[in-house]
């Protein structure tokens, strides 16, 4: 059986080798939409949305109202420095493909019940175009 939860945040980005528009400083409001799937537990579900959240909140918040910048990106790191803005310095380019990846490594890192089988995360950058990966667990 499958679940469903969906999450939502706003953040900036930009990439800096683009050949067009996204190659400036802009953000998104991203979706998230989190499936689980594996077999239901005692209490009859494969995990309570509530436990699902305490692990996705915290990665959401930190996102949220952030810029997301490559920790080469010497310039928009200054830049956001002199402001002291929030930011995620991750070692990669932003791009929706990149952050499904964080993500997803993210919440297989986390503490997941064993009878959880699988886990899918699709990331929307716009409401046209997004990214998904799936990871089998056990």
């Amino acid at each position: 059986m499958k679940i469903a939860k969906e999450f939502h945040w706003e953040m900036g980005h930009r990439l800096p080798e683009h050949f067009g528009l996204c190659k400036n400083i802009h953000g998104h409001s991203y979706k998230m939409i989190l499936t689980v799937e594996g077999e239901m537990n005692e209490q009859q579900m494969i995990i309570d949305y509530y436990d699902l959240e305490k692990i996705i909140n915290p990665i959401i918040q930190e996102f949220d109202h952030s810029f997301m910048v490559n920790k080469n990106d010497n310039l928009v790191l200054e830049f956001l420095e002199k402001l002291n803005s929030k930011k995620v310095i991750v070692d990669f380019d932003a791009t929706v493909e990149n952050i499904c990846l964080f993500v997803l490594n993210k919440i297989k890192a986390a503490n997941l019940p064993e009878n959880i089988k699988s886990i899918s995360v699709r990331i929307y950058e716009t409401q046209f175009d997004y990214a998904e990966e799936s990871l089998t667990l056990n």
